[in-house]
């Protein structure tokens, strides 16, 4: 009897996944939006993973006997160089598939970074409450009263560009929004029945926090973080823009803006096409985002 409980109990939790993943699935179909959104950002990451398999050229290799030609379609344009050539007969299109790499390590990265030192703060200043909670969230206000980008282009100034600074400041400006977030749905969460009852039965702090508490304020930091990988991307391309940010020997799409502003006239196609490749995948993540925000939400979930 009991190893035929446990088989069962075992189908159940396997056909448990499946079921959940259809349940997913059917739901990112019922949106356009989100459908297309996943299916830009998937072609986005698939060719940031295989840059090296799908770029037609090296990127950072320069002909100057090449410069500046157009697209294909246009007059000048040759099959060889589809989206046309830079300043230096780079092309474009390499170019700005190499540049998605730089903009979604980026973004994630900095997302991961921010969003563990937010809900870490968050944890804190909920549960040890007074002078703790007091100082985090003082100090949170004084970040709030700074804009972003302006904080973050001074704190670029101050210790310098390159990649690896652009995300640990990305990373450690950002977290005051997961902080905000997480210390309001802790104390809802923590005066709940069920966390009540486990702590009446002894579990440990950690205990109450690890099993019962965050798994149920995970949902709000899900969908914000989705948000901010995009939010991040925009700001990595704008220090770059300004010249604070990824050095100008990595392809990115920050610099090859930077780059294009110069060349309007002469080669429009310089800084329309790693645009609209960082408004694309923008785009598709917010659609994602949206989506997570409706399918995480059962108040939301209900109404449709």
């Amino acid at each position: 009897m009991a190893r035929a409980n446990a088989v069962a109990w075992g189908g159940r939790v396997q056909a448990g996944v499946p079921s959940r993943l259809g349940e997913l699935w059917r739901s990112l179909r019922r949106g356009t939006g989100a459908l297309l959104g996943a299916g830009l950002l998937l072609v986005m990451l698939l060719g940031a993973i295989l840059a090296p398999l799908v770029s037609p050229h090296d990127p950072v290799q320069a002909e100057i006997t090449q410069r500046l030609r157009p697209p294909v379609w246009t007059e000048r344009g040759t099959a060889e160089n589809l989206l046309g050539t830079d300043q230096l007969g780079r092309d474009v299109l390499s170019r700005t598939i190499h540049g998605s790499r730089i903009s979604l390590l980026v973004g994630i990265t900095a997302v991961l970074i921010s969003g563990s030192l937010g809900v870490f703060l968050g944890l804190i200043s909920a549960f040890q409450g007074g002078r703790v909670d007091a100082l985090i969230m003082r100090v949170a206000d004084v970040q709030l009263a700074f804009p972003f980008i302006l904080l973050a282009i001074a704190v670029v100034a101050v210790v310098g560009g390159g990649l690896l600074n652009v995300i640990l400041i990305l990373g450690v400006t950002g977290w005051v929004s997961y902080g905000r977030v997480v210390r309001s749905q802790v104390l809802s969460v923590k005066e709940k029945e069920y966390v009540e009852a486990a702590r009446a039965l002894g579990s440990r702090a950690l205990v109450l926090v690890v099993r019962h508490i965050l798994p149920n304020v995970m949902t709000p930091v899900i969908v914000l973080a989705t948000f901010n990988v995009a939010s991040y991307m925009v700001a990595e391309a704008s220090l770059t823009f300004l010249g604070l940010g990824v050095q100008p020997a990595i392809p990115s799409w920050g610099i090859m803006l930077a780059d294009g502003r110069e060349y309007m006239r002469a080669g429009w196609w310089m800084a329309i096409f790693p645009g609209l490749a960082l408004m694309l995948t923008v785009l598709s993540i917010n659609l994602v985002g949206d989506w997570l925000r409706e399918y995480l939400d059962p108040r939301l979930r209900h109404q449709e």
